[in-house]
């Protein structure tokens, strides 16, 4: 996979995000971690990632709540949710706000990346 950019992974577990990090990085993938939604709007536009890995229950503000925002501010990042919450519901909403792919955590890590390639990928 060739992925111009890094992958910003927002979630409020450090763990997960370490772990996130590290097989990305196995994929030769950069990345940054960011522990809230906010920290991570703060950070736009100049650190403005190629995919999205995006978490949807997060103190402040939720997944969903930083999807709503980015559409508002007419930002398109090729988004991927994770969750533990295993919903259709849930999955539906990710999926109306843009998201590319709905993973439950934990997601396998050939899941994962199938879901950067093909968010990442250029449509032909």
């Amino acid at each position: 996979m060739r992925l111009f950019g890094h992958v910003a992974i927002v979630d409020d577990d450090a763990s997960l995000r370490a772990a996130l990090s590290r097989l990305l990085r196995a994929h030769g993938i950069d990345s940054v971690g960011y522990p809230s939604a906010r920290a991570f709007l703060a950070a736009l536009p100049a650190a403005m990632p190629a995919c999205l890995i995006l978490d949807v229950n997060m103190p402040q503000m939720t997944g969903p709540d930083l999807q709503r925002e980015l559409l508002r501010l007419g930002i398109d990042i090729p988004t991927i949710v994770i969750t533990a919450i295993d919903d259709a519901f849930v999955a539906a909403e990710a999926m109306s706000l843009g998201a590319k792919s709905f993973l439950t955590k934990p997601a396998p890590s050939q899941a994962l990346m199938a879901a950067i390639d093909s968010a990442t990928r250029e449509p032909v």
